[in-house]
Order: structure tokens, then sequence, then C-alpha cells
């Protein structure tokens, strides 16, 4: 079973910075993980298809921890 957010809806398929601009396929398709970055940032889920399962992040789950 996958790990899949409920902020931006993106599974985790063990991606991550180091590799963020490789397309892996797999549970994401053709969306490298920093391309669902900047989707969320755009429009609030790693692909516009997804908004309709998405949820408004909680204080702990922002960046800074809700700190700011």
């Amino acid at each position: 079973m996958s790990d899949i957010c409920p902020v931006c809806f993106w599974e985790d398929d063990g991606q991550d910075d180091h590799d963020a601009d490789i397309v892996r396929g797999g549970p994401n398709g053709a969306l490298s993980l920093s391309e669902a970055r900047a989707n969320y940032l755009r429009f609030g889920a790693c692909e516009i298809k997804m908004l309709g399962n998405v949820r408004p992040p909680r204080p702990e789950e922002l960046p800074d921890g809700g700190t700011s």
C-alpha cells in the first residue's frame, strides 16, 4: 500500500530532492516531484485533475511547521 498525500495527492514513490526533476513513471505518471510541487503552488494539487481529492494543510504540515 502506498502513501498518498491528502494535501496535494502526490503518491510517495521514494522520490526526494536529489532526483526531484526525474520523471519516474509509476504511480505519478508523467509527473516529476518538481512539477508536482510547482503545480501545488499554482493551483493546490499535484495535478489539476486531483483537486477534488485534496484538503488544506494543517499548521503542522506546513514547511515551517506552522510557526510563522
